[in-house]
């Protein structure tokens, strides 16, 4: 069989379609538990350990949304097989080599709390590819509205409640998808 042969020539229409059947809201669910943890904890803990707990959520949200998918009998983005998914989940890929930017940066400036913003930002760009698979603005929207609020409570909101206020734009960036993007099951 050729290349080409094997290249998927279905409409993008149906692979919208598709992509949105595999998606689920374990993924927003599985975000908005280990970012309101972290926000939690950034009332209590110091900054350099809630910059540290940042790299940690970033990790830990995937797996969570998978427990939770196993837990009511599917597969996360129904194992990953079509296209679209493809393209998303690589584009988590690319999304994650820029994470050292933020650590080499916090580590310059002896800021900790730059990690807390740059994964914030991180985990909005995410939703700029997934509404494009999913065929939704709310994900551009949302990485829009989450990088303009993440700067803002970076700027204006007082150090003591500077990480968290961060962590629950992310929050609220995860309860607009809930709420707004088209089909999540």
């Amino acid at each position: 069989m050729s290349e080409q042969a094997s290249l998927d020539t279905r409409p993008l229409s149906e692979l919208h379609d598709e992509f949105r059947e595999g998606s689920n809201n374990s993924m927003p669910i599985a975000g908005m538990v280990c970012w309101g943890a972290l926000g939690a904890a950034g009332l209590f803990v110091s900054e350099n350990m809630v910059g540290q707990g940042a790299l940690y959520i970033m990790m830990a949200v995937m797996p969570l949304a998978y427990i939770l998918e196993r837990l009511r009998g599917r597969n996360l983005f129904s194992g990953g097989d079509e296209p679209l998914t493809k393209l998303f989940l690589q584009s988590v890929g690319m999304l994650a080599i820029v994470i050292p930017v933020f650590v080499i940066a916090a580590q310059q400036a002896s800021a900790p709390l730059l990690i807390v913003l740059g994964m914030a930002i991180v985990t909005g760009a995410i939703w700029i590819p997934f509404g494009w698979a999913a065929d939704d603005p709310v994900g551009m929207r949302r990485a829009i509205a989450q990088a303009i609020g993440s700067y803002a409570a970076y700027a204006w909101v007082p150090e003591t409640y500077k990480a968290s206020a961060i962590c629950l734009v992310v929050v609220f960036g995860y309860i607009y998808v809930l709420i707004f993007m088209k089909k999540l099951g």
